[in-house]
């Protein structure tokens, strides 16, 4: 899914305002956009950026000390 950056936004309110969190999200959009980086942290207004329809979720193992 593509979306136009509005005025002052950055890559991290794209990822709050489609996703709700940014949260191993961000890095994915980044890898989708080659070149996005190079902008200032505010993307240009207008701008197209692609967003990936599957993010995956980052796992995190826990450790039960107690049964």
């Amino acid at each position: 899914m593509k979306v136009r950056a509005r005025q002052y936004d950055t890559v991290d309110e794209l990822c709050w305002r489609h996703y709700g969190r940014t949260q191993g999200v961000t890095e994915q959009v980044l890898a989708a956009n080659p070149g996005l980086c190079e902008h200032t942290p505010f993307l240009p207004h207008g701008l197209l950026v692609e967003l990936p329809d599957s993010v995956t979720t980052p796992t995190r193992q826990t450790v039960q000390l107690w049964d």
